[in-house]
Parts: C-alpha cells; sequence; structure tokens
C-alpha cells in the first residue's frame, strides 16, 4: 500500500510545485538538492526508492510519471531522448548498435547505494562521478568496455546540454583508460577444441542445457578458412558463393578476393545453405528471389543475424567453454583473432599472404604472426 503523503509541505520544496496536487505514488526526497521518487519492489522484497525526476519537473511531468511509469530527468531519461531523436537514428546501423550496447553498459552500472545508474538525476552526475565509474570498469579488467562507456557519455551529456535537457556536460574532460591492444593468435588445438564444442552443443536440441547457437560452427570455419572479420562472415549471401570459389566482402579498406575451394571450405559453405534452407522452412518465411539477397547465416527466428546477436552467442560459447575446461582462460579467443589465425595459417610467401588477407603492408604485421625461415649470414 502506497504511504499517505505527509501534511507538512517539506522546507526546500520547488516554490512551482503544490504540493497538495503531487500525484499518488511519488514522493519528495528533501535530501541535497531534493528530487523526485516512487516505490518499487527490491531485490530483498523490501520497498525501494527509484529517482523519477528532478527539483525542475513541473506537476503535470510528475502525473505524466505516476500514468506511464516514465522517468523525468533521470540519465535513463536522457538516453531516451537522444536515442529516439533524429540524430541518432541518421547514425549508420553499426554506430547505433555500438551506442546501444554502451547505453545498456551505462544504465546497468550500480551506485554506491544499490540502485542504477539510470535512476540517477542526470542534472546532478558530476564529472569526478562519471571518472570513479570509468576506473571501476577499467579496473574489471575490461578497458576497451570502459573507453566505449566515456565516449558514450561524453556525447550524450554534450547532445542533451545543447538541447537544454541538462545544465553541464560531466562527460568533458575525462580521463580514458588505457585500452589494451589484443592480438591474440588461437593455437590449433584450442581452435579445433572450440570448434569440436560448438558442433556438439549445435546439434543439441536449442535451448536445452549444453545447447549452443547452431550457426557458431559455421561462422568459425568460414571465418578462419576465408579469413573474415566477424561481421564479414555475418553479411555473406548466397551470391559469393562462384564456381571459382569464395567471393570475400571486406571491410575497412580491405581488398576483396575469391578463396579457391576445397573440400574443407566446400563442405562449411554446403552446411551454411543446409542450415539457412533449415531455417527458412522451420519458419516459413518467404525467400527472396535474388541470390545477392540471401544472407547466409540467419537467427533462428529466420531473421539475418546481427552483430550483436552474434557477440551474444559467441560469448555464451566461450564461456561454457572454459566452464567446462574444454579451453582455459587463456586460450580464450575472439571471431575477429580467426582472421589472424587464418593470415597466419596461410601457405606461401608474404605477398602471397597479403593477397589472402586482402590488407595493407603495415596490417601485415597485425595479421601474419608467423615466423619467417631465412637464410644464416655467409
Amino acid at each position: 500500500m502506497p504511504r499517505g503523503r505527509p501534511r507538512k509541505v517539506p522546507p526546500n520544496l520547488p516554490p512551482h510545485i503544490d504540493y497538495a496536487r503531487v500525484p499518488k505514488g511519488v514522493y519528495w526526497d528533501a535530501s541535497g538538492n531534493g528530487r523526485w521518487y516512487t516505490l518499487a519492489p527490491g531485490e530483498s522484497g523490501r520497498a525501494s526508492r527509484r529517482t523519477v525526476a528532478g527539483r525542475d519537473a513541473r506537476l503535470s511531468d510528475l502525473h505524466a510519471i505516476a500514468e506511464r511509469g516514465e522517468a523525468t530527468g533521470t540519465v535513463e531519461w536522457l538516453t531516451k531522448l537522444y536515442h529516439d531523436s533524429a540524430k541518432f537514428k541518421a547514425l549508420a546501423k553499426i554506430t547505433r548498435a555500438d551506442y546501444e550496447y554502451s547505453r545498456d553498459v551505462l544504465l546497468s552500472q550500480r551506485t554506491t547505494d544499490g540502485g542504477k545508474v539510470g535512476g540517477l538525476v542526470a542534472n546532478r552526475i558530476r564529472t569526478h562521478h562519471l571518472q570513479k565509474l570509468v576506473d571501476r570498469i577499467a579496473a574489471e579488467g575490461t578497458p576497451t568496455k570502459a573507453a566505449k562507456v566515456l565516449r558514450y557519455a561524453r556525447l550524450l551529456f554534450s547532445w542533451g546540454l545543447r538541447r537544454g535537457h541538462v545544465l553541464q556536460n560531466p562527460g568533458k574532460g575525462l580521463e580514458a583508460p588505457q585500452e589494451r591492444r589484443r592480438q591474440r593468435l588461437p593455437d590449433q588445438q584450442a581452435y579445433l577444441a572450440l570448434l569440436s564444442f560448438a558442433i556438439d552443443g549445435a546439434a543439441r536440441v536449442s535451448r536445452t542445457e549444453g545447447s549452443q547457437a547452431p550457426y557458431l560452427p559455421l561462422v568459425m570455419e568460414l571465418g578462419y578458412l576465408c579469413r573474415l572479420r566477424g561481421i564479414e562472415t555475418l553479411t555473406l549471401v548466397e551470391s559469393q558463393g562462384t564456381p571459382e570459389g569464395l567471393r570475400t566482402n571486406r571491410r575497412k579498406g580491405s581488398r576483396d578476393n575469391v578463396v579457391e575451394w576445397t573440400p574443407r571450405l566446400r563442405a562449411a559453405w554446403n552446411s551454411a545453405l543446409a542450415y539457412r534452407k533449415a531455417v527458412i522452412e522451420r519458419t516459413t518465411r518467404i525467400e527472396p528471389i535474388r541470390s545477392e539477397d540471401r544472407r547466409l547465416i540467419l537467427a533462428e527466428s529466420g531473421e539475418p543475424l546481427t552483430k550483436s546477436g552474434l557477440d551474444s552467442a559467441w560469448q555464451r560459447l566461450v564461456h561454457a567453454a572454459i566452464r567446462e575446461g574444454v579451453i582455459t582462460p587463456e586460450q580464450r579467443f575472439s571471431l575477429h583473432d580467426l582472421k589472424r589465425k587464418g593470415g597466419t595459417d596461410t601457405k606461401g610467401t608474404k605477398a602471397e599472404k597479403q593477397d589472402a588477407l586482402g590488407v595493407t603492408e603495415q596490417m601485415m604485421k597485425t595479421y601474419d604472426k608467423s615466423i619467417a625461415l631465412v637464410k644464416p649470414s655467409a
């Protein structure tokens, strides 16, 4: 049952608020500069306070909060405004996905009182608050995640400041964490062990114990054999399977090439086609007429698999493999590391490896970790 409203008007209540007309379920916290909050069941069963607006909120805002359950003036409210804006919607799809990931990380961070950052009043956040948050995320061993949150917070508050939603940008002047330059080279034993684990999990009934996304072994093999980035494997279409081989669709200025068919590559390609056909038949979706519109890797729902969906499935696979002792934490690798392994394992001269990878001379140091066999000095 909601508590009754105190008869005495709080001493620092905003002068533009008629306390008698404040809606039920919305309360004023007189501490500090003041804030409006609602009561919600906590994790322990006891009611917890949830900040829904700052002292600048109007009476109409409070009634809207009570009716719709929206939090006006909070960090979560500010992110919603930004992600609903024309500015955000005009961004590239991959950029939007990156910002959405950073938003989710920011909003889910815990505060010292047990709440979440998303429920904090945006105007009460200062630079040192965000710096402590970024430092904490970096200290957990994820400096890259911390850097993403920093850049997103800086952009979010800058956007809000220019449009009058907040009074300052606490993200300005933040010290960025030192991001690790990771260049893992998966060893053959770890790759084959994880591939076998993914194949076994993919063969199990979906969403049962030990099951894994059925497309993961396909993504691993195609990515490794063709030296593709994760996103390049994800966007393969049926028309890229030519009589000569698999035509790549490389990003970031890398050159496309055609990877000649081998029995192993042909088996991976055919398995991907069979998986795609099975998904289409099971979900009774209409198949595009043109082969260049038929994505090879689909989610189990029949929709084109997203980068975030692939990343989540990959993390579940790796964590399960480490938990089961299939690989050690030191042996873990990312989908992008398979491009490095594919380049390193490619036979031939340095020029032939560079053609196979489609990268510049400078990038060869990143993607070819093989040791050259040379003649001794005369």
